[in-house]
């Protein structure tokens, strides 16, 4: 059976896309953790600026806390994508794999 599957075109294109859109998100991520990264390096001092006059909050944190954030989005959106996308066109698979059985 998981060589029918394996044949199938829609498993080869699920894992396609699946793949793309995660290697997608990957680069993403990484540009972003990477370039603060390099931000720490090379210009450490713009880090410790406060982001507004007589703000306790820094440059840094505040871009931190929001690239947190936004890597919890960025989760949130595979998911979504995984639970609704992909899923369904892994039943479909699943399906078509249990007919061609009979």
């Amino acid at each position: 059976m998981y060589q029918r599957m394996k044949a199938n075109p829609k498993f080869q294109d699920l894992v396609a896309r699946r793949s793309r859109f995660a290697w997608t998100l990957a680069f993403i991520v990484l540009a972003m953790f990477y370039g603060f990264v390099l931000v720490v390096a090379f210009n450490p001092t713009s880090l410790g600026q406060p982001i507004a006059e007589g703000s306790r909050w820094t440059v840094g944190v505040t871009a931190e806390l929001l690239m947190f954030i936004f890597f919890w989005v960025l989760t949130a959106v595979y998911v979504k994508r995984a639970n609704t996308e992909f899923d369904a066109l892994n039943q479909e698979i699943i399906k078509e794999a249990w007919k061609d059985k009979k």
